[in-house]
């Protein structure tokens, strides 16, 4: 949805002469212009209206394509364009997602660097040493702000020249819990950030009949209940492996309320059952996309 927002008058820059000749103001809303033509007729100045678009990646109305019928492409391109999506799947923008799915759903604010990483991982050609890198760097960045969503709290401290300065401190009650195995990716971008975090670990698979998720290991810090949990998995696509995972975390006295589930790629299906599942949890990734990179545990473990 487009947001009109009316021009507002335009300051002097600070370096500009006083007595220098500039060109004339614009008219203002309500002002007469004269007619220069010769003739007797003035007109009335009308606002200026600046529009701003919201980001979304949904076509507009008039475009060629639907919503529903949009392509995509292959992984190789970043899931820009050649992926067909399924029967109401649809690229979506921040405000339609949370619309959707609710507000629990965090992305990572989109910059060119960020979608460079997300090309590159999605590249097949990709060699794996870039792959890694780029992961790498992914995993750092939403770790990041995985931390910038934890409680702080006001503290003081005084500088090597004498000086007070007010700052911020992280309270302590943190833990990170890696999925196995492609969540154990993102351990190390953690303990970049928190050299002495405890993190535990959950071992889910496919029941070979069932075909269902299945709890095999989990191993938590002893006092897991009393902390705040990040709960690292890299690809959400169908969010059945994180579902049972948190179904632990909550055998274990963990809230759903305190985990937040970091991600690198979401579909909207794995988004959105999770939230449906827990209502209280947060979903932090960088992008929700019909087809998510699947491959990213086998190529970053050289398992391919």
């Amino acid at each position: 949805m487009a947001t009109e927002l009316r021009c507002l008058d335009s300051m002097p820059c600070h370096n500009q002469k006083v007595n220098s000749i500039s060109s004339p103001e614009p008219p203002r809303p309500g002002d007469v212009i004269p007619d220069h033509a010769g003739g007797d007729r003035a007109s009335l100045a009308k606002p200026t209206l600046l529009t701003r678009h919201a980001h979304s990646s949904v076509p507009a109305e008039g475009d060629s394509q639907a919503c529903g019928d949009a392509s995509f492409n292959s992984d190789s391109n970043g899931g820009r364009g050649n992926y067909e999506t399924q029967p109401g799947d649809s690229l979506l923008g921040d405000c339609e997602l949370s619309w959707q799915i609710g507000a629990q759903l965090k992305l990572l604010p989109m910059n060119d660097q960020i979608r460079e990483l997300q090309t590159i991982i999605r590249d097949k050609t990709a060699s794996r040493g870039d792959f890694m890198f780029s992961a790498d760097r992914l995993i750092r960045l939403v770790v990041e702000e995985g931390l910038n969503q934890l409680p702080y709290k006001e503290c003081m401290v005084t500088t090597p020249t004498g000086y007070k300065y007010e700052g911020v401190k992280f309270e302590k009650g943190n833990c990170g819990v890696s999925i196995m195995r492609s969540g154990e990716a993102m351990e190390q971008g953690l303990r970049d950030c928190c050299r002495s975090i405890r993190i535990g670990k959950i071992l889910i698979q496919s029941d070979e009949e069932t075909q269902r998720a299945k709890v095999y290991y989990a191993k938590f810090p002893p006092d897991i209940y009393r902390r705040k949990v990040l709960l690292m998995y890299p690809i959400l696509s169908t969010g059945n492996t994180v579902i049972e995972a948190v179904k632990v975390l909550i055998e274990h006295g963990v809230q759903p309320s305190v985990i937040i589930v970091l991600s690198l790629f979401s579909t909207p299906h794995g988004a959105k059952s999770i939230i449906q599942e827990f209502p209280d949890i947060t979903i932090l990734t960088t992008e929700v996309h019909p087809v998510a990179p699947t491959h990213f545990g086998q190529k970053y473990f050289g398992t391919d």
